[in-house]
């Protein structure tokens, strides 16, 4: 499902360091359905090329306000009138502070006074640049303009402080952009609070030596996607993730973990003060019987690596004298149903979410999915849809059945 199909974006790109993320950020756009015509600031170009832009974007970048050819048509004012929405990422202090006083001494400016479209700015910059109070000043004067603020992020940045300034992952980006097109309507209708909710996302890793692990593909954007709509919704929301490269979502408490032991014994302590318990993490069902405690050294042709058993973390949140509404997921390639319904009632779950994993476009590392969710009496097909407003039903769907 492409949310962004057939809408206009104009990407402005300033010159921060985190201008190398914007050829990936145009493609993610691309990639729903977005035409994106990018402009860039002298600046910008220090950072990126023009050619790199025009190639991922296939429009030509523009980055003059008086370039002749352009203004033949007046460029800028066409620009202004083509988008449906206007992205600065990354958005400088200094471009926050120029567009704030409504500048119009370069391309980008002149555009965001020229257009009608919405506007969106992802800042980044150096933590104590964002705390100056004149930066603050500045952003609280474009909330009330009603300009999106999307951002920023907290982390490690590279100037080596630490602290909020850091543009958004290009992932949280696009999520943002979606959200913009087609916000969140029935879940945040559902109110979830005063409940807890623990929902496991991610792989897990099971190491061999010091430098090797068995893992599998799971991004953990499913998982995540329900932790986000069930905290929109009132909850409160604890994470207990595997490795992964995504954002937390704002509000969620996250506990990370490497390992299915780890993993398992997290959600055996989280769970029994839990109203509902998502499993949605892939865990990796073995584990190696005997860690080298040194890096395995390639000799011989063959190996052989022993496993055992992971505990099934989702059966015993679910033998709990004090159970939680359990949910479990079902991940398969064949045979969908009956392996889903199988797991529904030897795990003694309340509901499982079962979609087809072999399908390309769908499920592991991809921003869309399909399940079919059954319960012991209903049978709910979720089509296929971004992992976003998936989760969203899902939760719905979640909220109906336990009372």
């Amino acid at each position: 499902m492409q949310i962004l199909q057939g809408k206009k974006i104009v990407l402005g790109i300033t010159g921060g360091i985190a201008a190398y993320k914007t050829p990936e950020l145009v493609r993610r756009l691309k990639d729903h359905g977005a035409d994106v015509r990018v402009v860039m600031t002298a600046a910008a170009q220090a950072f990126i090329t023009p050619l790199t832009l025009q190639a991922v974007s296939a429009n030509a970048v523009s980055d003059s306000l008086l370039d002749t050819q352009a203004e033949l048509a007046m460029g800028h004012i066409e620009l202004a009138k083509w988008a449906d929405f206007v992205l600065i990422a990354p958005a400088t202090a200094d471009s926050i502070a120029r567009i704030s006083c409504g500048m119009a001494n370069d391309l980008l400016t002149t555009i965001c006074l020229a257009t009608s479209a919405p506007i969106a700015i992802a800042p980044a910059m150096n933590q104590q640049m964002w705390h100056a109070q004149i930066t603050q000043e500045n952003i609280n004067k474009l909330i009330s303009r009603k300009v999106e603020v999307f951002g920023p992020g907290s982390g490690a940045q590279a100037c080596g402080d630490v602290g909020l300034g850091r543009m958004l992952d290009v992932d949280e980006l696009v999520a943002l952009t979606c959200d913009f097109f087609q916000p969140t309507t029935k879940v945040i209708q559902t109110d979830l609070s005063g409940q807890t909710w623990v929902i496991t996302a991610g792989p897990t890793r099971e190491a061999i030596d010091p430098v090797r692990y068995i893992s599998n593909h799971s991004s953990g954007k499913m998982g995540y996607a329900i932790a986000r709509a069930a905290q929109l919704a009132g909850a409160k929301v604890k994470i207990i993730s595997g490795p992964v490269n995504i954002p937390t979502p704002e509000g969620c408490m996250k506990l990370s973990v490497e390992s299915a032991l780890q993993m398992h014994q997290q959600a055996l302590k989280l769970a029994k003060n839990a109203d509902v318990f998502v499993a949605c993490a892939a865990v990796a069902d073995y584990r190696v019987a005997e860690i080298s405690t040194q890096k395995i050294k390639k000799s011989a042709d063959d190996m052989q690596i022993n496993l055992v058993k992971n505990p099934d973390i989702v059966a015993d949140v679910a033998a709990l004298s004090s159970k939680p509404f359990t949910v479990g997921f079902a991940a398969e390639t064949q045979n969908v149903e009956h392996y889903a319904l199988d797991k529904l009632k030897r795990k003694n779950l309340d509901m499982i979410a079962a979609n087809n994993v072999a399908l390309s476009g769908q499920g592991f590392n991809s921003d869309d999915n399909a399940l079919t969710v059954f319960s012991s009496k209903t049978k709910t097909d979720l089509p296929l849809a971004s992992k976003r407003i998936l989760a969203e039903q899902l939760v719905q769907l979640i909220s109906q059945h336990y009372i």
